[in-house]
């Protein structure tokens, strides 16, 4: 096991580092709240590409994608690695069309009212706070946890320490701070991706006897045709395409990009990057059952597969590969909780400029820091008192599922009505929670409705590919029944900007 002094300063230092660059890349640029939510038209392409691949790759990517394929084998790191490119592929699409309708716009929710009206909006907002939010207190859960189980680190220390210096510099430079971060971080992390990866390899052997062990294991889990392991891939895609469309994050940086070509070139770009990554670690855990002591079964007592990465860490690397995976895992968390404080705040302060009557520049501004402080400590304090909160991620997916297709038509279809997207995105939740297996003992005791509900399916697809279809469908025929037309131009003319119209900085790579 590696030092605690020596994990927790190489987290200091690191910490340190990159709360000065954030602070003084954003020194003097953020003269607005728009500057602070937006940055808006301030990145060119080589910078918006590596804020998109620093941005989702958070630690879940050392403990999600190695579980998937430590349980499941080489078809689920596939559909993994799949799931994650296709939102990208789908944003190089729906960016550009973003922009265009709405050129000055700042949030999904704010697109959400307008589009929609309150309800689907309340509907929305919640969803999408809800997500952000758990994968923000999954963040900082699973960095405590990983300094804990390589370096006997405590969890409370971890979590306040990247929680506290990652908030210094988000709440002072707001967007374009974490932009600078997440080029330097991408820049960093490849590499030492690579580096893990291929340091494992020497350190069991080499590639050969890596497989040898995985044959000798559990021949299985390099089968490209396993049903299981298709089936669950195939649902991550579903779960990961439906929450990726209701995040705010990348609604952030489609106006951030200093042009529409940029936008699609660069989450292009990312979709290869992001699947590669996955694929990289998710494979990780299948490696990990071969030659480390993993435990796969759920109902076992030893299970700890959601940690594959971090036990053949401890069992297969040197000193200095572990302190290499543990600077990974830490640029990993920072990446995507400076991106998540400040998705979570801007979410929320584009309603106020609506709610509030004529805010000022800096009332706006100082309620999107205070809500970035209040944030920050409801997540440090959730990721140590709930440590199973990783498990709610799959919930936050489903929601995503049943909304996301609703949610994006309005920018297409001038029929579907308010009433039409929030009954269709109803409709697809109560059918992927038909099938829900985490939450089946509390749908079941529902009087009569839980007596007539299918067998749950342990393997998600039909929850979250049922949630998905069902709402898509339904948001289709709503808008072939519906007699009105919602005129699109309204959408640029009823969200502006803030700063009535002061000119950003300019764009940089």
């Amino acid at each position: 096991m590696v030092s605690s002094t020596v994990a927790l300063g190489l987290t200091v230092a690191t910490l340190v580092a990159f709360t000065g660059l954030g602070v003084w890349f954003s020194r003097g640029r953020v003269g607005s709240v728009e500057d602070l939510i937006s940055a808006r038209d301030s990145a060119g392409s080589r910078r918006t590409t590596a804020t998109l691949v620093a941005s989702v790759m958070g630690v879940w990517v050392l403990f999600s994608a190695p579980e998937a394929g430590a349980s499941f084998g080489i078809a689920a790191v596939v559909g993994y690695a799949v799931g994650e490119a296709v939102p990208m592929l789908v944003y190089a699409r729906l960016g550009p069309r973003i922009r265009e309708l709405i050129p000055e716009g700042h949030s999904l929710t704010e697109y959400a009212h307008a589009r929609y009206g309150t309800a689907m909006y309340a509907f929305v907002l919640l969803v999408s706070a809800l997500y952000m939010f758990i994968f923000l207190a999954a963040e900082l859960t699973g960095i405590a946890g990983a300094l804990s189980l390589v370096a006997g680190v405590p969890q409370w220390q971890t979590a306040l320490l990247v929680g506290g210096f990652v908030l210094l510099y988000t709440s002072y430079g707001g967007l374009r701070a974490s932009i600078a971060t997440d080029a330097v971080q991408a820049v960093v992390v490849i590499p030492l991706l690579l580096l893990a990866f291929a340091g494992a390899l020497v350190a069991l052997g080499g590639p050969a006897a890596a497989i040898d062990g995985i044959t000798a294991t559990n021949p299985a889990l390099l089968d490209l045709g396993a049903v299981a392991g298709l089936q669950f891939g195939l649902a991550l895609a579903f779960a990961i395409l439906g929450a990726e469309l209701i995040n705010q994050t990348w609604w952030q940086r489609i106006y951030a990009a200093d042009s529409s070509e940029t936008v699609g070139r660069s989450f292009r770009t990312a979709a290869l990057a992001n699947g590669a990554i996955v694929f990289v670690t998710a494979f990780f855990g299948v490696v990990a059952v071969g030659n480390a002591a993993v435990v796969t079964d759920p109902a076992s007592a030893g299970y700890n597969a959601d940690a594959a990465f971090f036990v053949l860490l401890g069992e297969a690397f040197p000193e200095w590969l572990v302190l290499a995976a543990v600077l990974l895992a830490l640029l990993l968390v920072m990446s995507s909780i400076d991106t998540l404080f400040n998705a979570l705040s801007s979410l929320v302060t584009a309603d106020l400029a609506r709610l509030l009557a004529e805010p000022s520049d800096r009332r706006l501004a100082l309620g999107s820091r205070a809500l970035t402080i209040a944030v920050a400590a409801a997540a440090i304090y959730v990721s140590l008192r709930a440590q199973s909160v990783l498990r709610l991620f799959f919930f936050a997916d489903l929601l995503g599922a049943a909304v996301a297709f609703p949610l994006v038509y309005g920018l297409y279809s001038t029929r579907i009505t308010g009433l039409g997207a929030l009954a269709s995105g109803l409709t697809g939740l109560a059918v992927g929670l038909a099938f829900f297996p985490d939450l089946r003992g509390v749908i079941t005791s529902i009087p009569v409705v839980g007596g007539l509900l299918p067998a749950a399916d342990p393997l998600y697809l039909t929850s979250f590919g049922g949630a998905f279809v069902v709402s898509t469908a339904a948001s289709l025929v709503a808008a072939r029944l519906a007699d009105a037309g919602f005129d699109l131009g309204r959408l640029s003319r009823e969200i502006r900007r803030f700063d009535d119209g002061q000119t950003d900085a300019p764009s940089s790579d």
